[in-house]
């Protein structure tokens, strides 16, 4: 056992705890990084699954990344190259005809199903984009947070919010209405009030259930889609990318930028619990009993599980303690990496190409969805799954052996209490699901790993395979998130802060709640 002194003590290395601790340690502070795992990046990671044979883990392509944190962290120089998609998405339909979605691409291949929606196409594009231009300067912001106290304490809030309010502002009516819809309305009716085919809806409604255990018809899934708009790839908005390496050369690039500021990353050090004094958080005692002592401690952690299992519940208010043990986590996730001999053939669309470069959805429509959903509720497990698979070798050929592949397989819908005994069979159904499609695919799987709600909360921390810390839904979003009083990043014990996905703005690879929980720490300590 030993003990050691820190400025500041970050919980987890994930990638926004990396990110936290790189601004951190940039304003002159000493950082130290207490990682349970072998490695740092968190669900960021690329691994060998099978022999001769790697993939990202868990997260499984870039868009959300923020570029303010790309260019600050200076990722490019540590070895970080994203690579766009030869087409955004293809989704083969049973009747033999497809969707491919892209740049001056989606428009004519939408005009196959309805001329009219995709004359309508462009004005739904240029309105969603106006309300994500107007949250996206939000995203590097810590939201407007509900305070008890004087006007002291009163008055940054109000500022912040007077702030937003003026950007809502300057909406137009139908800006402010798009705005109130995609936070309160459920996807589908948003989609169903665009358009009429079932092809367009589905390649946008698919955002909508990504991580969540819910129907596109779930009131507020809405804003889950919007979520997803927020991105870019080396400038371009909207559009998704490969990360050449996989999701841990976005981690590993961080990980030497904070090396390079001086960050002690500790690795294979779970911690035991968070060491307060007085109420006052000022350390962390691993579980070897070694304790290192802080000014701050900034966890990365799911809310749920730091203080289910590392804060001292009598430094805890009773309030606050209730309200985090309803925050609710649960995702219908399965994911999977599978092992190829070879390509696969669909039969919509035969042969090599762009699109398997793309994101390939199979779900055709929104009552498709909504079934896979009801099914699961039902049955602990959807028979019709929604399955979107990347095959990021086709873009990055270190990941396979020569002329082999390799493919992610993001699958929904799944119980989050799904039992482990049920992991294969549901593993079959996914890959069976693609063979219809791709007839022989089944035959090309040489090796996989299959990923349950139950082992992403174990390999990753995410309660309940929610790979957001937490639904995105009004109740957990902005000013409320994770808990009204507390969006601030700054926690109800003194010296603890929220640095993980489970603060604003949400999850995804953004490494924002990184950023903004670092300028409340830096503000806190004089910097």
């Amino acid at each position: 056992m030993s003990q050691s002194e820190s400025d500041v003590v970050i919980l987890g290395g994930g990638h926004n705890g990396l990110v936290c601790a790189f601004y951190l340690a940039r304003a002159g502070l000493k950082v130290t990084v207490l990682e349970r795992r072998h490695v740092v990046g968190g669900a960021a990671v690329t691994e060998e699954f099978h022999p001769g044979f790697r993939n990202s883990t868990a997260s499984y392509t870039v868009s959300l990344l923020n570029p303010k944190v790309i260019a600050d962290m200076d990722l490019a120089r540590h070895g970080l190259k994203v690579v766009e998609r030869k087409v955004s998405n293809f989704l083969p339909f049973d009747d033999g005809r497809y969707l491919l979605a892209g740049e001056r691409r989606t428009q004519g291949e939408v005009a196959k199903f309805s001329a009219r929606d995709a004359e309508r196409l462009p004005e739904y594009e240029r309105r969603l984009e106006v309300v994500a231009g107007v949250l996206r300067d939000w995203i590097l912001k810590a939201p407007p947070n509900v305070v008890e106290g004087g006007w002291t304490a009163m008055l940054p809030e109000l500022l912040k919010g007077a702030s937003l309010g003026r950007q809502a502002a300057g909406l137009d009516t139908q800006g402010r209405r798009d705005l109130l819809d995609l936070f309160a309305k459920s996807a589908g009716d948003w989609l169903d009030g665009w358009f009429e085919s079932d092809p367009i809806k589905a390649l946008f409604g698919f955002d909508s259930i990504v991580g969540n255990y819910g129907s596109p018809y779930t009131p507020g899934s809405a804003y889950v889609l919007l979520h997803h708009v927020f991105g870019e790839v080396n400038g371009k908005k909207g559009v998704w990318g490969h990360a050449v390496g996989g999701m841990g050369a976005i981690t590993q690039a961080m990980a030497a930028a904070c090396a390079e500021q001086g960050v002690e990353l500790r690795l294979d050090t779970p911690v035991a619990e968070v060491l307060t004094e007085k109420g006052r958080a000022v350390g962390a005692v691993t579980e070897a009993g070694d304790v290192v002592r802080a000014r701050a401690v900034v966890s990365n952690l799911h809310p749920r599980l730091l203080f289910d299992q590392l804060v001292d519940d009598a430094v805890v208010p009773a309030d606050f303690r209730e309200r985090i043990g309803n925050y609710q986590s649960g995702s219908g996730t399965f994911r999977m990496n599978v092992a190829l001999s070879e390509l696969p053939n669909f039969i919509a669309l035969p042969g090599q190409g762009d699109h398997l470069t793309a994101g390939i959805i199979i779900a055709p429509s929104l009552a498709y969805m909504d079934r896979a959903h009801a099914s699961a509720r039902l049955d602990g497990w959807s028979r019709e799954p929604i399955v979107e698979m990347l095959i990021p070798s086709t873009l990055d050929d270190n990941l396979a052996p020569a002329g082999q592949h390799v493919a992610s397989l993001f699958c929904q819908h799944v119980s989050p209490d799904l039992a482990d005994e049920h992991r294969e069979a549901v593993a079959d159904l996914m890959i069976e699901t693609v063979d219809r499609h791709a007839p022989g695919f089944k035959a090309s799987v040489v090796g996989r790993l299959a990923l349950g709600p139950r082992d992403l909360e174990r390999r990753f921390g995410l309660v309940g395979g929610d790979i957001f810390h937490g639904r995105l839904t009004l109740d957990q979003l902005f000013s409320a998130r994770p808990v009204m009083g507390h969006a601030d990043h700054r926690m109800p014990v003194p010296g603890l802060y929220l640095c993980g996905s489970g603060a604003h703005p949400g999850g995804g690879v953004t490494g924002a709640p990184g950023h903004n929980a670092a300028r409340a720490v830096l503000n806190d300590l004089g910097r």
